[in-house]
């Protein structure tokens, strides 16, 4: 049974399926973070305008601050919790990592689903291609060359490649 004024619906999130009673004015962002305490997927500007809230829904970057949730019942949802395989993070991830891609953190989740989602579609992007993926996604702090950096690097990984990060890209140029 459902307060009054709720839907009661079932997601698929990360590939589980997760039923969750929500106002149906909240959007998706709300949803993911309040009701099913997924706080990977950042607040930020909530007007769709910074990317920090990016999600994907059947494979296509959101901003999930501009998705009502009620919207994205019976589609597949996935988070920046969706990327790791178990204990083990993605090529993704681990390049962002260690080329320093994130440093306060805070668009990070954004900013990789929005990679992930490039290399789903083109395993060998250009910086331009890489660009334009991420420009709804601001970064305070980087600078954005080390997260294209981390992107490129990830792709040649994710393509079988022995791909190694230059030293410019460890230690600065």
């Amino acid at each position: 049974m459902t307060e009054p004024n709720k839907v009661l619906a079932t997601f698929r999130v990360n590939g589980e399926p997760i039923e969750v009673a929500f106002a149906p004015h909240k959007t998706l962002l709300e949803v993911l973070r309040e009701e099913m305490t997924l706080t990977g997927t950042k607040h930020g500007c909530e007007l769709g305008e910074c990317g920090a809230c990016t999600v994907q829904i059947d494979g296509t970057p959101v901003l999930s601050c501009l998705v009502l949730a009620v919207d994205a019942v019976g589609k597949d949802v996935r988070t920046v919790e969706g990327l790791a395989g178990g204990a083990d993070l993605s090529p993704l991830q681990d390049c962002m990592a260690d080329l320093g891609g994130a440093q306060c953190g805070y668009c990070t989740p954004g900013v990789l689903m929005a990679a992930d989602a490039l290399l789903r579609e083109n395993r060998n992007p250009t910086r331009d291609e890489i660009k334009e993926a991420l420009a709804g996604n601001l970064c305070r702090c980087t600078g954005y060359l080390k997260i294209f950096e981390a992107i490129e690097l990830a792709a040649a990984r994710m393509r079988g490649e022995d791909a190694q990060p230059s030293k410019e890209s460890i230690y600065g140029a």
